[in-house]
């Protein structure tokens, strides 16, 4: 512990010995970083706030680009508010204005706002725009100029371009149109010359699938039908035309009476089943139950010479043989007029086979204009409701949350800290030069070290002797060494107060 005492008071010894280098060296230093201090350009911040809202005016199902999130917001924002021609705006209408005289300079002032102007997305569509100038004023002009462009632009842009979509739009569709109708005409002129005695419509293949299509249906039921005429022809072979009448007494049964037998067993058929008179079947039934009823009121009695009358079921079987005859013939009519069809468009494609591929051109040019004219016609309207909806709307809500600030104080750099800071490393640099310069020279300042070094006994040391010339000079010195550093430290309290009266007359 002694031996660290001992060092520190000949470390002390040493620069106090030196001190008049060490003042020297420190208000070189202090000089030269003051000086470089006091060319940092000063730089200030006027911060402002505005709440931004791209409005979406239509469903998102009736204009689908109108659909937004937050990340393309702030985006448009951004870019709206750091474009070059935003900025040379700013430019032109701030004092940057009075630091140009050329293109030149005017695309380096925009180069260097664009570096200083910060933007910041917070919550609730809040926005914080951060602009950095030389001056307090300048900054707050260039906020403010900012916020008014943004404004001024997002009031016309978006109906200038809806105008300018639309004539596009309407001239694009009156090229479309002009060659759809052409289309049209080509279509129907290629039908009145080969397709119009032609059964069916469509092209000539659509035509004879379709009629296909009706033939095979139309052979199925045809099966079904003379099958059914089969079944009912079997039963009637088998089935006596009349049955013994019994001696006359019993009245003879006709068609009519038949008939109304075979409804009034329909009839309580459909009421076993569980059916209500308001049913539909059963409503019909009534119906066909009271003209068979009138029809055989009507109908006289007949009977056989031996006293037989007509068999019902017979006479019912026979009425259902006319029916399924006459649907058997329809269906077979049905079947030679399809057959027909078909030989016909058949005969057409083999004679003429380049008319359906000719059709087939035809119908395709027309289907893609067709296709591109309604999709071009949507999107002009849905191009127009926009912009109706951005002439009775504003497409963005915009309001300032917070002016723009007048900053008082600049953010950097900070020279008080910096002034500060050079005052020390003066103060170290002179301490380390005396300190540095006492270890360089050849000098003992104890009997000990310079035994140590020598490696010689000393006897002993003689104290120095002080006259008294030689004190009044050493405290005429003192005097000076204590002005110097009270000068340094003035120097440092100066320049604080220039500082601060700087900052004031800014402000």
């Amino acid at each position: 512990m002694g031996g660290i005492i001992e060092e520190i008071r000949i470390a002390l010894h040493a620069i106090w010995t030196r001190r008049w280098l060490g003042l020297a060296v420190a208000w070189a230093v202090c000089i030269a970083g003051w000086l470089v201090v006091s060319q940092m350009p000063s730089k200030y911040e006027s911060h402002a706030r505005v709440f931004v809202q791209l409005n979406n005016v239509l469903p998102a199902g009736v204009d689908p680009s109108q659909a937004s999130d937050a990340a393309r917001d702030v985006d448009t924002v951004r870019q709206t508010l750091t474009s070059a021609v935003s900025l040379e705006k700013v430019v032109r209408g701030t004092d940057l204005a009075q630091t140009v005289s050329s293109d030149r300079d005017v695309a380096d002032r925009v180069g260097g706002l664009q570096n200083a102007i910060k933007i910041v997305a917070q919550q609730d569509n809040l926005f914080e725009i951060t602009t950095t100038a030389a001056t307090p004023r300048l900054a707050t002009q260039i906020t403010q100029k900012l916020i008014d462009l943004f404004v001024e632009t997002n009031l016309s842009e978006d109906r200038n371009q809806s105008s300018q979509a639309i004539t596009f739009l309407d001239g694009q569709l009156d090229a479309l149109g002009r060659k759809l109708q052409d289309a049209e005409g080509k279509r129907a002129d290629f039908q009145n010359r080969y397709l119009g005695a032609l059964p069916g419509t469509g092209s000539i293949a659509d035509r004879i699938g379709a009629a296909r299509t009706q033939m095979s249906q139309v052979d199925g039921d045809l099966a079904a039908a003379q099958s059914s005429l089969a079944a009912i022809s079997g039963q009637m072979a088998g089935t006596q035309r009349s049955v013994p009448g019994g001696g006359g007494i019993a009245p003879g049964v006709g068609p009519a009476r038949a008939r109304l037998a075979l409804v009034q067993g329909q009839l309580a058929d459909a009421r076993a089943r569980g059916f209500t008179d308001s049913h539909p079947d059963v409503v019909a039934l009534k119906q066909q139950l009271a003209q068979a009823q009138a029809a055989a009121r009507n109908e006289p009695v007949a009977a056989g010479a031996d006293g037989s009358v007509p068999n019902p079921a017979y006479l019912s079987l026979q009425a259902m043989l006319a029916d399924k005859q006459s649907a058997v013939a329809a269906l077979q009519m049905r079947k030679r007029q399809l057959q027909g069809d078909l030989d016909l468009l058949n005969s057409k494609l083999a004679g003429d086979p380049e008319v359906a591929a000719e059709q087939g051109d035809i119908d395709r040019n027309y289907d893609v204009l067709k296709q591109q004219y309604d999709q071009l016609l949507a999107q002009r309207e849905q191009v127009k409701l926009r912009s109706s909806a951005q002439s009775q709307t504003d497409a963005v809500k915009f309001s300032v949350i917070d002016p723009p600030t007048v900053p008082r104080t600049p953010t950097a750099p900070n020279r008080p800290l910096l002034l500060t800071g050079v005052l020390l490393a003066g103060l170290a640099a002179g301490i380390g030069a005396a300190f540095a310069i006492g270890r360089v020279q050849a000098t003992f300042a104890t009997a000990q070290r310079l035994e140590k070094a020598t490696g010689i006994a000393v006897i002993g040391s003689i104290g120095e002797m002080v006259t008294r010339a030689q004190a009044e000079r050493r405290r005429r010195q003192l005097t000076w060494f204590a002005g110097g550093a009270a000068g340094l430290a003035v120097a440092y309290v100066a320049l604080l107060g220039v500082e601060m009266l700087q900052r004031g007359m800014a402000a």
